[in-house]
């Protein structure tokens, strides 16, 4: 589907999209880069680090919240996410800060000029910033991301300790056959 017609389709409905996902963070702060590919608790890898891209969270003062929409538009998307301790045998990491980000519809993030579609500095929509609960998890209520050239559909993730320090940058792709049933909905 051409992404006018992804756009034009696109708008809160019946389709609503729960992504849930785990994230294994580090607090060694040393490099890490291979995925947890084992149940066995012994043997728990860090979720691969990735790039922050080119438009990471300015500031997080005015992002504290779990719907992250602000004012786009868009499929629904719930995202729950555990975060785990590497080092603690993959036990739930609570008291982490979690800060999520990602692009619109039309492929245009907040907080910054180069757009799509206009200079967004002043906005800050689909950014948002939670603390994990004594279990490791997070929510966070958005719209499915579009895309923009050179990029699948993809949500950006940082986790943080208390004091602010990078445990892990990672991002979450979505397989095609979700991003090609959000794209041909009639929502």
């Amino acid at each position: 589907m051409d992404r006018k017609k992804f756009i034009k389709n696109l708008g809160v409905g019946a389709l609503t999209l729960p992504i849930v996902g785990t994230i294994v963070a580090s607090q060694s702060y040393q490099k890490v880069d291979s995925k947890r590919t084992s149940n066995d608790d012994d043997n728990c890898k860090t979720s691969p680090r990735e790039t922050a891209g080119p438009f990471p969270l300015k500031s997080t003062a005015d992002v504290v919240r779990e719907n992250i929409i602000g004012d786009r538009i868009g499929v629904p998307l719930i995202i729950n996410i555990t975060i785990q301790d590497a080092n603690n045998n993959c036990k739930p990491l609570p008291n982490a800060f979690v800060d999520i980000w990602h692009c619109d519809a039309h492929g245009n993030y907040s907080e910054y000029a180069w757009q799509n579609d206009g200079n967004f500095t002043n906005k800050n929509f689909l950014r948002g910033r939670q603390t994990t609960d004594m279990h490791g998890n997070v929510n966070f209520v958005s719209i499915y991301p579009g895309w923009y050239p050179g990029r699948a559909p993809h949500l950006h993730i940082e986790v943080l300790d208390q004091k602010d320090r990078s445990l892990l940058v990672t991002q979450i792709a979505f397989p095609d056959t979700i991003s090609n049933a959000v794209y041909t909905s009639e929502n």
